[in-house]
C-alpha cells in the first residue's frame, strides 16, 4: 500500500511538473509578443491566447494580468486614432479580467492596481470633460494606491510621465515636467528587477522613445 501511494505521488508531482513547464513555456512565448504587437487585432489576439492560458488554471493571477493589459492596450491603440466609441466596452472587459486577476493574485498587487488605473483613463478619454470627476477620480485613486504598495515601481513612473506629458496645460500638463518623469521612469527601469520572468516588465522601450523623440 505504501508502495501504492508512494507511485501515486511521484506521478502526481510529474505531472505538475509537466503541467508547470507547459504553462511557463506558453506564458513566455506569449509575453515575448507584446513587444511586437502593434495593431488593435494585434493585442486582441493577444488577450485571446492569455484568456485561454487562463482558463486552464484559475489560480494564476498572471494569465488574467496580461489578458487585462492586451484590452487597455487595444485601446490605447484606438484612442490614439481617435477612435474612442469602444473604449468603454475594452476598459469594461480589462477590469473583468482584473478582478479575476486580483482575486488569484496572493496579496494586494501594485500592477493590478496600475491596469486598474490605466482601465478608467480608457473610459475617461470618451469624453475627459464629462468623466473627469468620476472616471478620472477613480484612476487618480487606483494610481495612489499602486504607488504606496510599490513606490519604486518604473511602470508607476512611466504612467504618471504619461499623464503629465500629454495632459494639457489648462489641466495641469507640463510636456517639459512630462519628459523629467520619463527620465526618471528610465532610472527606475536601470534598476529593476520583476520577481520572476513572467511577471511584468513592459515599459522601458517606451521611456525611451520619448526620451529619445525629445532629443531631436
Amino acid at each position: 500500500m505504501k508502495k501504492y501511494l508512494l507511485s501515486f505521488a511521484l506521478a502526481f508531482m510529474s505531472l505538475n511538473a509537466f503541467a508547470q513547464a507547459d504553462y511557463d513555456k506558453a506564458m513566455t512565448e506569449k509575453i515575448a509578443k507584446i513587444e511586437t504587437c502593434k495593431t488593435a487585432e494585434d493585442f486582441q489576439a493577444l488577450a485571446t491566447d492569455f484568456h485561454t492560458i487562463a482558463g486552464k488554471d484559475e489560480t494564476k493571477w498572471l494569465p488574467f494580468y496580461y489578458a487585462a493589459f492586451a484590452n487597455i492596450q487595444k485601446g490605447r491603440v484606438l484612442m490614439r486614432d481617435g477612435k474612442t466609441e469602444d473604449l468603454d466596452f475594452i476598459a469594461g472587459q480589462a477590469q473583468k479580467y482584473l478582478s479575476a486577476a486580483q482575486h488569484a493574485a496572493p496579496s494586494d498587487n501594485a500592477e493590478i492596481h496600475l491596469l486598474k488605473k490605466m482601465a478608467y483613463s480608457l473610459k475617461m478619454m470618451v469624453n475627459p470633460q464629462q468623466r473627469f470627476m468620476t472616471d478620472g477620480t477613480k484612476a487618480t485613486e487606483e494610481l495612489k494606491i499602486a504607488e504606496k504598495l510599490d513606490p519604486n515601481n518604473p511602470r508607476i513612473a512611466l504612467i504618471k510621465a504619461e499623464d503629465m506629458y500629454f495632459t494639457p496645460e489648462q489641466y495641469g500638463g507640463s510636456k517639459t515636467k512630462g519628459l523629467e518623469l520619463f527620465r526618471q521612469a528610465q532610472e527606475k527601469f536601470n534598476s529593476y528587477t520583476p520577481k520572476t520572468s513572467l511577471d511584468p516588465n513592459w515599459g522601458k522601450a517606451e521611456a525611451e522613445y520619448f526620451l529619445s523623440q525629445n532629443k531631436k
